[in-house]
């Protein structure tokens, strides 16, 4: 196994993109390791419908990035108190699926610091009832990757107001909130340690006390690995117009009347608007359904739509916030 230094970049457009690059370009005969440790994002799965997904307001307001990697499973919310590790290996036919192969090192590296961590279920790892890590996989033409997150010292209450939680998902499991589930690994350790100490020790762990053997990234590497992070992770038809269609349909009752507002959205666009209520516009609604229609479905660009537009003219007395905070 070969080392893969990402040179402490935290963006995670280029830290999805070294992982895909080291998937699909480096020499099949070795297996990789890589860390990674992302700035405030919200990392999207594969299959899912990002507006669905994220606090949209809370994302604007933070600044968070939004990106959609390239394995499934459910969205997660990264910061600087979360590492990542991704195992980049050939799939040989009884490896994908299999987190137990690739979550056994991480185990038992929690173990050598006392801490009695283990896998449960599909692929999270939890200490006690506590969930300190989830897992996820992607294959392709003989090669995988299985990565995972690992909740060293993440601001666990941001993972709540970042995330839209599925209440379903938990339901069975008699779950309040997402801090009563989730743990940092610093509350179980003995001795204090920080994220760049446990990132060295694991590295360790992993390689068994033997030298840490890197594969060297030369410049023509970084190069590709930040054309992929152009051409997928940071475009939006990737992050947001890949996600499923949908229909979005809000009622709310406001000083000025009672407003139900419907979207059609397909490849993240708007198709169609449908908006309705017992308010007294002057304007036709019509006109501003024409406005939203083909916008992409984000709140910024809806805002950039209705820019300069007299809402209070098609709505009466309301303010462009309580209109975008009817339309997410």
């Amino acid at each position: 196994m070969l080392f893969i230094d990402n040179e402490g970049i935290t963006d995670p457009r280029i830290n999805l993109a070294l992982e895909e690059y080291a998937l699909k370009n480096l020499p099949a005969d070795s297996d990789y390791l890589l860390f990674y440790i992302n700035e405030p994002s919200i990392i999207i799965g594969k299959n899912q419908n990002t507006m669905e997904e994220i606090n949209t307001e809370y994302v604007d307001q933070e600044g968070l990035k939004v990106v959609r990697r390239l394995s499934g499973g459910g969205a997660v919310y990264h910061d600087l108190g979360n590492l990542n590790y991704s195992f980049i290996t050939n799939d040989d036919g009884n490896s994908f699926h299999n987190f137990r192969k690739f979550t056994d090192p991480v185990v038992a590296a929690l173990r050598k610091l006392g801490i009695e961590a283990e896998l449960s279920g599909r692929n999270d790892i939890q200490i006690g009832e506590r969930k300190i890590s989830g897992n996820a996989q992607f294959t392709q033409k003989g090669r995988m990757f299985s990565h995972g997150t690992l909740l060293f010292n993440t601001e666990l209450g941001k993972v709540a107001s970042a995330l839209r939680v599925n209440a379903e998902k938990f339901k069975s499991k008699a779950v309040k909130s997402v801090s009563s589930r989730v743990a940092n690994i610093t509350e179980f350790l003995d001795q204090p340690m920080t994220i760049e100490e446990f990132r060295s020790f694991l590295l360790h762990s992993f390689f068994e006390g033997k030298d840490v053997q890197k594969y060297p990234l030369t410049e023509k590497d970084w190069e590709q690995v930040r054309a992929i992070s152009a051409e997928r992770y940071g475009n939006w038809d990737w992050n947001y117009g890949k996600s499923p269609d949908f229909n979005y349909r809000q009622v709310k009752r406001l000083t000025a009347g009672t407003y139900d507002f419907r979207l059609d959205v397909q490849n993240g666009r708007i198709s169609r608007a449908s908006l309705y209520g017992d308010f007294f516009g002057v304007g036709e609604v019509a006109e501003i359904e024409e406005k939203l229609a083909g916008v992409k479905y984000d709140r910024e660009s809806v805002r950039e739509a209705l820019n300069g537009v007299d809402l209070k003219y098609y709505f009466g007395p309301v303010t462009e916030d309580e209109i975008l905070d009817l339309l997410f």
